[in-house]
């Protein structure tokens, strides 16, 4: 199959000057544009928690769901309400509409196959079946891999048969474009046909290849309403050797994770992965929903900043919530 490559890929480490002129007055410019993705909507709430759910804001309701798990990572399920207290920007709301979701996503995988991974595919590919394994009716799914440049390897497709049937094709081959590669797969679940989205990224490193910074992903993330999750393999034991970008790899990743309400859990045995992909996928299958009517509502379009907070149980583990940081007011 054709697949549909992120031409904006860091240049090799060395390159001949002659090599380097004929680029620059050969090649043709890449366009890539300006992504606009809709924050808000004006979608109005369902009493039945079978609609998907995503954060929506109309006239009169902003909802959030929210992911609750224990410190090993299991979803909690079955708290009441009272549980939970909601703040934006600072002042607490009262909780008007509250429920349970498990409606159709659309999952993108963000698979690493640079040369680093090359004793870790094996364990990537049973994590991506794992989560495939969990597939609902309505679900759909797209694979994008990547090492110095992102590749579309399974558009948008209800078919898990497909998405495994590229895994068996990656190779893994040179170096890392994590930014660049979570920035393509965000521009195309705007194709998404599911309210509720989310990325899931497979990777062992820092970035130390990317054109995109961090500080442009974390505002498209904030601009976007995308949950993701990563699986991150760090070597905590190596760090003499690691560069400074594997070294601030698990930092990359546990920011991005955050802001869009999703986590990052940190690999130290290959071999768990496809457990912990089993574990993201009952996550985002079991997810609260907070319904309020915001005190001062106003469609200015601005930025409002969103906290979630657990009333913890008595002499119990504590328990860890997880939800989309903020959101974007509607404009009039």
């Amino acid at each position: 199959m054709r697949l549909e490559v992120d031409h904006n890929a860091c240049p090799p480490t060395i390159i001949k000057p002659v090599i380097m002129w004929l680029l620059f007055f050969c090649a043709l410019p890449v366009s890539s544009g300006v992504l606009a993705l809709a924050q808000v909507a004006g979608f109005s709430i369902e009493p039945h928690a079978s609609k998907p759910v995503a954060i929506r804001v109309n006239s009169d309701l902003v909802e959030i769901p929210v992911t609750v798990l224990d410190r090993n990572g299991e979803s909690i399920v079955g708290l009441e309400k009272e549980r939970f207290r909601l703040f934006e920007d600072g002042s607490e709301q009262v909780i008007t509409h509250f429920a349970m979701e498990d409606a159709p996503i659309s999952i993108g995988f963000v698979l690493d196959a640079s040369a680093s991974m090359h004793d870790k595919l094996r364990q990537s590919r049973e994590a991506v079946a794992a989560f495939l394994n969990t597939a609902n009716l309505g679900d759909e799914f797209f694979l994008v891999q990547f090492n110095e440049r992102a590749e579309l390897a399974t558009d948008l497709t209800q078919s898990t048969g497909e998405v495994q049937k590229q895994l068996a094709h990656i190779r893994p081959s040179g170096r890392t474009a994590l930014l660049d590669a979570v920035h393509f797969s965000i521009r195309r679940m705007q194709k998404a046909n599911n309210a509720r989205k989310a990325l899931i990224i497979i990777s062992d490193g820092g970035d130390n290849c990317s054109r995109y910074t961090l500080g442009e992903l974390k505002n498209l993330v904030r601009e976007a309403d995308i949950q993701i999750y990563a699986m991150g393999m760090f070597d905590r034991w190596e760090t003499r050797w690691q560069t400074r970008e594997e070294l601030d790899g698990p930092s990359l990743l546990r920011g991005v994770t955050k802001q869009s309400g999703g986590r990052l859990f940190e690999i130290e045995d290959v071999n768990q992965l496809p457990e912990v992909a089993s574990k993201i996928a009952e996550a985002l299958r079991a997810q609260y929903v907070l319904g309020y009517a915001p005190k001062s509502m106003s469609r200015n379009g601005k930025y409002h900043r969103v906290e979630v907070k657990l009333v913890q149980p008595k002499r119990s583990q504590k328990l860890q919530a997880s939800w989309r940081r903020g959101y974007y007011a509607p404009v009039e």
